[in-house]
């Protein structure tokens, strides 16, 4: 459907996936996409899409987000430069399908995965012409809505509950997670935290240290008290925010640690990170590689983990 070459999307991760990052997803084989958010003039991204046509020729696709935010962009804006740019995939996410904009998604020939939390919302959007939904477990890094259900256990009920691709993930850290994946019946796995530690991932490399010495005990939820819950490591800034929620801290309390301004700052620096979406999986990325040698080893460790499992388990007679 994406003309990839191994069943591995590239998660879209706020202020990190930029042309460098999308384009290292591609180009190793995977499906890159791009966060629109991070650019507020249309002229930046209209130079951003073409940075990464620039830097690979493999599909790539680039993700609307729907969620609310303080300074909201129309996102038929960005859509109209996709259009014009040959934009072939697009992602949404966001707490509903976007139905005002799936006639032309679907009138400009693109692909369209939306992201989504559960089996009535994926079924909502297979109902609206989804080509495939991607849906992640309790574990993954940032967003994780309200329903809190594992991986393990969501992704073959949507899987049995849809017709279309699903594509699934949540603390997938290395090649063992992609088989279970592709094994609970999903087409792809969609990766975010493992590729924190790629070299073309836009983080200060004294936080990207800090997450090769971070185990699966080292994240936490935060914004559950705004209806925005999230996973995130957990450093100081993250200590923080829950502290003012556990005291009753509204939204205008919590912004100056949450904003997006601060946290792309926070990136940059040597500092704690800000609030790092980082999933439970980050224990199992002990190394900062280039983008081409982790997806590599995620694919040579699934066929290891499929060559097992054959082992343990003969064939029936």
């Amino acid at each position: 459907m994406f003309d990839i070459e191994f069943p591995i999307i590239g998660g879209t991760m706020m202020h990190l996936a930029r042309a460098e990052y999308t384009a290292a997803v591609s180009d190793a084989g995977g499906l890159g996409v791009l966060a629109s958010a991070n650019y507020k003039e249309m002229d930046e991204f209209r130079e951003t899409l073409r940075k990464i046509k620039d830097k690979t020729e493999k599909p790539y696709a680039v993700n609307l987000n729907f969620f609310p935010a303080l300074n909201q962009i129309d996102n038929n804006l960005y859509l109209d430069v996709m259009i014009d740019e040959g934009v072939r995939v697009v992602e949404t996410s966001g707490h509903k399908a976007p139905e005002e904009m799936v006639a032309r998604i679907k009138d400009a020939g693109m692909k369209w995965m939306h992201k989504c939390v559960g089996v009535r919302y994926a079924r909502k959007a297979e109902s609206l012409g989804a080509d495939a939904v991607t849906v992640v477990g309790y574990e993954n890094g940032g967003a994780t809505g309200t329903l809190d259900i594992t991986t393990l256990c969501l992704i073959p009920r949507v899987v049995d509950s849809v017709s279309i691709p699903v594509i699934g993930g949540g603390g997938v850290g290395d090649g063992r997670g992609l088989a279970a994946v592709l094994a609970l019946g999903a087409e792809a796995v969609i990766v975010g935290t493992r590729l924190l530690l790629a070299e073309e991932t836009p983080l200060h490399p004294a936080i990207q240290k800090k997450l090769t010495e971070s185990s699966e005990l080292d994240t936490r939820l935060v914004l559950r008290s705004i209806g925005n819950t999230h996973r995130v490591l957990d450093n100081e800034t993250a200590q923080q925010v829950a502290k003012l929620e556990a005291d009753g801290a509204g939204l205008d309390k919590l912004l100056p640690l949450i904003s997006g301004m601060i946290v792309k700052e926070k990136f940059a620096e040597a500092s704690d990170g800000g609030l790092l979406a980082c999933g439970q999986g980050i224990g199992l990325g002990e190394e900062i590689k280039p983008m081409r040698d982790i997806i590599q080893n995620l694919v040579a460790e699934a066929h290891q983990t499929t060559a097992r499992i054959n082992q343990l388990m003969p064939s029936p007679d």
